[in-house]
This record gives structure tokens, sequence and C-alpha cells, in this order.
């Protein structure tokens, strides 16, 4: 036994002795040989940002979990409406109680609280708050599936081929897939395409209601030329970052997937900087990323809710009103999109963070009323959306999945106008109380549609 276990330890010894001098012979690197072999997750790129040349790759196009990358197009998304004069830095942002359940790491929201554009932002860059995420996505997208359906299609007008987003804020999901290509062709896309707000990757820190809050990016600071930009981790993703680097005129956008921590991630980084930095163009070779007006890809249209249809705050003790309704609607019928486009056209239904028992509660209820609002009892709405038989077809597809406390209820259409474009919103009707409001909302949000109660008009 002791003869045999001495034979078997020898022979690993020579195999591992022949596999270092085939490495050697080779040229093979032993580190990131043990590193692949050990970690499935790792990925990376390094992206000259002058020219658009790829400088290094290593399983660039292959899918893995952006985590908290995914809050990059999050970003892009609120750059893009503010860009557009639909959302100024002071906007106020609320916050659902969906949103104000997420996980850590967050702010720390109470439900129907609210965070400014600006802070949203600083928060998402430093502190990758999943709950400032996702208020950002149901105030840009009405629902956070919806959100994702535009992040989506954003991303494929961007040329980002191997994307596919779930969520706002990045927390697991086996749906939501990216690549370190599709992410560093992001990372290009928010210098190029919104260079009036790309140094808020650059804050290290920021204060907020009386606590300053410090950022995950060790490499700001450290790293001579490293600007931004995002960081990421979960455990089915491992650590990322995507890192930008801007010095004597020469640009880099690098991404690093799958680190097996931090510092080993932040290292990789480093090093790839160092090595691949001389190799970059000072050449500026213009846009490099289109963001393709013309794809056939069809696109969600961003509404915002406006004076005239944003609803009534009830004041109620010891709680605190949300005060938004937030109008998320496709814009005229479009041309039926291509079949390889359909499928993003379409919201689909992504499953929630677990959220821990008891942390449902009376926050679930939104003590709003409209003016359009019928009296007589609580409502519930799900959705506002474009013509009368999608409202019609969202509510029997709802009462068909949930059933229980929705089957009692009356389904209910409402039209209103904003601007010149009609949309309808889709509710139950004939609830009794803010309970059996809240207990429809719940049941609802477990088959994974938006869901916020109203008060019955006074």
């Amino acid at each position: 036994m002791h003869y045999q276990a001495r034979q078997g330890s020898k022979l690993v010894q020579k195999l591992a002795h022949a596999f270092i001098a085939l490495a050697i012979v080779s040229g093979i690197s032993l580190s990131g040989t043990s590193e692949a072999v050990a970690n499935v997750k790792a990925a990376a790129i390094v992206v000259d940002a002058n020219t658009g040349k790829t400088l290094y790759s290593s399983n660039a196009d292959a899918q893995r979990y952006p985590a908290s990358l995914t809050k990059m197009m999050t970003l892009y998304m609120l750059f893009d409406a503010m860009a557009a004069g639909k959302v100024s830095k002071s906007t106020p942002i609320p916050v659902s109680a969906y949103a104000a359940s997420q996980p850590p790491t967050k702010v720390g929201f109470r439900p129907g609280q609210s965070i400014s554009a600006e802070a949203a932002i600083l928060s998402l860059i430093t502190k990758s708050a999943n709950d400032s995420a996702t208020a950002i996505g149901e105030y840009l997208g009405g629902s956070e599936q919806r959100f994702a359906v535009m992040m989506t299609n954003k991303a494929r007008q961007l040329g980002m081929r191997n994307t596919t987003f779930r969520n706002a804020n990045g927390l697991p999901d086996p749906q939501q897939r990216s690549s370190a290509r599709d992410l560093a062709l992001l990372g290009i896309a928010l210098r190029e395409h919104f260079p009036q707000y790309y140094d808020y990757f650059s804050t290290r820190s920021f204060s907020y209601r009386g606590r300053r809050i410090v950022g995950h990016n060790r490499l700001l600071g450290k790293v001579r030329g490293v600007d931004g930009i995002k960081t990421g981790y979960t455990r089915a993703s491992g650590f990322n970052l995507v890192s930008s680097v801007s010095v004597d005129g020469k640009k880099l956008v690098a991404v690093v997937m799958g680190g097996s921590s931090g510092g080993a991630r932040d290292a990789q980084m480093a090093r790839l900087i160092e090595q691949y930095l001389p190799a970059a163009s000072r050449r500026d070779g213009g846009n490099l990323i289109a963001s393709r007006k013309n794809s056939k890809v069809s696109v969600a249209a961003l509404e915002l809710p406006d004076n005239n249809d944003a609803p009534i705050p009830v004041q109620r003790e010891a709680v605190v009103p949300q005060t938004a309704d937030v109008v998320t609607a496709y814009a005229e019928p479009a041309p039926a999109p291509s079949p390889a486009a359909q499928v993003l056209a379409v919201p689909t239904p992504s499953p929630k963070f677990d959220v821990a028992e008891g942390d449902t509660a009376e926050a679930e209820v939104d003590p709003v009323t409209t003016a359009s609002a019928p009296p007589g009892g609580w409502m519930v709405q799900i959705a506002s959306v474009g013509s009368p038989e999608e409202a019609k077809a969202m509510l029997s597809k709802a009462a068909a999945q949930v059933g229980g406390p929705i089957t009692s209820l009356s389904p209910y259409t409402e039209k209103f106008q904003k601007g010149s474009t009609t949309y309808h919103r889709a509710r139950f009707a004939g609830i009794a109380s803010a309970k059996a409001a809240n207990n429809a909302c719940v049941a609802l949000k477990r088959q994974n549609f938006n869901c916020f109660a109203i008060a019955p008009q006074s």
C-alpha cells in the first residue's frame, strides 16, 4: 500500500515536471493556464478606444454573468434621458417598496422616499446601490421588466450581440448574460455618447444625507490614467471590472470578468493596462459606437410622467406616499420587427430576487389616488399600455396566472391622454381595504407582475 502511494506520488511529480518543461518550451504562461483551468468564469479583453482595435482577448465573446456591470447600461439609459431633456439632475426618482426591498449593497431607502437623478447616478457609481438602480429602472421603464427590455434593445443598437438584461441592478438571474467584448463596447459608448456626464465615473466618494459613501473602484487614483468605470460581483459571476484609461492621448477600455477575488481582479487589470497601453494609438478615429438608429430592433419608447398625469399623494399618518405614476408605453404601432428582434420587443417577466418573508408588509401599498379613479374602493394597477386590447389581455393573463385574491376583482381599464398619444391603464377594481389591496399586489408580484395600490377618492 505504501509502495503504491509512493509510486503514485512519483508519477504525479514526473507529470508535473513534464508539463513545466513543455510550458517553458512552448511559451505557455503557467499562471494563466492554471487560472483558466481553475476559473471557468474568467474572461478579459483590452480595446484601443481610439481605433477600436482589440489588443488582447481571452474568452471575450463567451457569455458571462455581468453582475453590477449591468448598472453601466442602467446609467446609459438615464444619461440618454438626461441628454434628451426628459430628466434633469434634480429630477426626483421615487423609490417603490420593491426597489427599497432590494438586497445590499444599497442606500437603504424607505418605500415612498425619493432620490435626485444626480444622487442616484453617484450611488450607482460608488456604492453600486441596488435600490437606486431598481428605482431608476422603474422610473424610466414603468416596471423593471419593461426597462430590461429597453436595456436589451439598446444593447442591440450598440452592437452588443451577446447581451440580455433581465433587471436593472445585476442581481442574480440565470438569463442575464453579457460578454467582455460587449461590455467594452458599452464602456466606449458611455464616453463617446455622453462626454458631458462621463466624469461621474471618476467619483471616488460622495456625501448623501450626512453620510460619506466611498466607492468600490480601488484602481482610481492608484493606476495612472484610470478614470472609471465600474466594478461588479456576485457569487456566480466572480469579481468583475471594467476600466477606462486615458494617458497622453492614448485610450483603453479593458474588461476583466470572473476574478477569484477583488485583489486578484484588480491586479490582473493593472497588468493588462501596463502591458497594452504602450501599444495603443494616439490617433483619434472618431466615434466608434454608432447608435444604429436604423436598426430593425423595436425599441420601447421612453415616456415619463408629467404633472397632468402624476397622482396626488394622500396624506396618511406614518406613511410616506410615492410621488409618480410612471407611464411607459410603446410609441405608435410600429412595423413588425424582424424575427430576430421580435423576442426583444415583448416584455418577458423575470424572476424577482427572493425577499425574506415579512419584508413585503404594508409597505407594498402605494397610497395614492388619481383624479380619474372611480370612487368606491381600492384598486391595483399592473400596467399603462398603448391600447385597450393590450390592457385587457394583461388583466386576463394576470387573473389566469394569479387566481386567489384576484379572481373576485373587477378588471378595469382607464384611458388617459399624454400629449397627442392615448394610453390605457390596466387595473383591478372593487377592493374593500388597504390590506386586501396589499394582498392582491403581493400575489401579483409573486407571479412577476408589476403592481401598486391606489386608494379610493376621498
